[in-house]
């Protein structure tokens, strides 16, 4: 974690990329001590929600090259329930992408939009507003507990 700090706003963008993948990693420490340590707080947002977008859309593409053999082949799914799953990304489209910033299910959701084909754009634009308001609060977290010490 100290690396990615000491990296300043590369290490930033490469934590919130990783963060943002299936590999499990949080890049909201680095974000804060990033902000603790000075360094310009819009540079940081922007480099954060750009990395964690980039990472959340990676996600999407490997849903992408997914096939319905391989999933019933691979992780034991019945059709039945993949079926269920592709009628709420059907109800919710690409607004779902949104929610991508959520801790556990966010990496499924944009693995699922990408696997059943929602419109790239939509769930580009859907996923970067999800990922830039997730490091406002965080941001608003981060000065708060600051200020409390």
């Amino acid at each position: 974690m100290e690396a990615f700090v000491e990296w300043g706003y590369l290490g930033l963008f490469i934590a919130s990329f990783l963060g943002a993948t299936i590999i499990p990693f949080s890049s909201e420490l680095v974000f804060s001590l990033l902000i603790i340590k000075g360094y310009d707080f819009n540079l940081s947002l922007l480099v954060a929600t750009t990395g964690n977008w980039l990472g959340g859309l990676s996600s999407y593409f490997l849903g992408r090259l997914g096939k319905w053999s391989t999933l019933e082949k691979y992780f034991r799914l019945k059709k039945e329930k993949i079926v269920k799953f592709k009628t709420n990304i059907d109800k919710w489209g690409s607004l779902l992408a949104f929610f991508c910033w959520l801790p556990i299910v966010g990496d499924p959701i944009a693995v699922g939009l990408g696997f059943f084909r929602t419109n790239y754009v939509l769930v580009a634009i859907w996923m970067f507003i999800g990922k830039l308001i997730r490091y406002i609060v965080w941001a608003f977290i981060t000065y708060w507990g600051v200020s409390i010490f």
